[in-house]
């Protein structure tokens, strides 16, 4: 691992407590087996679904992630702010909490996702990542910047929509990493636009309160007690706001932009509420001019 890596402090012990209502063990138990039955379900599709068109293999996608975190217990409500169509590429950057922003992410902006090319490796889930389109990028080598800024830029000048999380390390949501500059800059080649997308997780208690640390996926956490934590915890809500597009014009510099799309995803969400738009709870997987009220 390279030493100029993100890395946050968040750890399992001290961030990823859940102080809210918890489900009995047996429906907790239920919950797991339909959430881990939905995701190997869609992995094992992956292939048949590349085989469609891309309007229904997208409209399929969205429908699996959306349904995803509703199978591990968790509500969703999505909000737009200022929606505008995108013109060519479009580059998603959101902040990082949880194993769960993936399927939220795909669920209303689908895309190409930016991944370690760690994952290419991985038995299944990696040839079913590579067959899906993620852009595999080597995180640890300060040489191979470059080449992965150039694969980002490729896929937005080609018309792609491509994911990121630009902290590069999930934090607990209490706080939150700066915006690594890389693939800003990616944008910035390809004359893309960069749609700030804004992921809060909240216990039906303590809306709009502090974060719900039951879903932070952080640290040397296992994967399977980070299930565990979650699907015990009742009441969970994960917001995703959809902000207003930043254009990637060049004299801005990626550090700039950055700067600019980190500001926005973190602003206080009462400031956001004035200019929202659209307002959407689980179907909010459906195209911006569907879920207008």
């Amino acid at each position: 691992m390279s030493v100029w890596l993100p890395v946050a402090p968040c750890t399992p012990d001290g961030c990823a407590r859940h102080t809210g209502a918890v489900r009995a063990p047996l429906p907790a138990a239920v919950l797991l087996l339909a959430g881990c039955t939905l995701v190997l379900l869609g992995v094992a599709c992956v292939p048949l679904v590349w085989l469609l068109g891309a309007a229904p293999r997208g409209r399929l996608t969205r429908r699996w992630a959306r349904a995803v975190p509703r199978a591990f217990g968790v509500r969703v409500t999505v909000r737009r702010h200022a929606p505008e169509p995108a013109t060519g590429g479009e580059l998603v950057v959101a902040n990082h909490i949880s194993w769960l922003d993936i399927p939220l992410i795909a669920s209303v902006l689908p895309g190409r996702m930016v991944a370690k090319s760690e994952i290419r490796r991985w038995p299944l889930l990696g040839p079913l990542a590579a067959l899906g389109g993620t852009l595999f990028i080597e995180r640890d080598r300060l040489r191979a910047l470059p080449a992965a800024v150039r694969t980002v830029a490729a896929a937005l000048r080609s018309g792609s929509r491509v994911v990121a999380f630009p902290e590069g390390s999930t934090w607990c949501g209490r706080n939150a990493g700066a915006f690594r500059p890389a693939v800003f800059q990616a944008a910035i080649d390809a004359g893309a636009t960069v749609r700030p997308v804004r992921i809060a997780y909240r216990t039906a208690e303590h809306r709009p309160g502090p974060a719900a640390g039951a879903v932070a996926f952080v640290g040397s956490d296992p994967l399977a007690a980070s299930l565990w934590r979650v699907v015990r915890a009742a009441g969970l809500t994960a917001q995703v706001d959809v902000l207003a597009p930043i254009p990637a014009h060049g004299e801005d510099g990626r550090r700039t932009l950055a700067r600019r799309a980190r500001a926005a995803v973190l602003e206080p969400v009462d400031a956001l509420l004035p200019r929202q738009t659209t307002v959407a709870n689980d179907r909010a997987n459906r195209p911006a001019e569907s879920v207008h009220h």
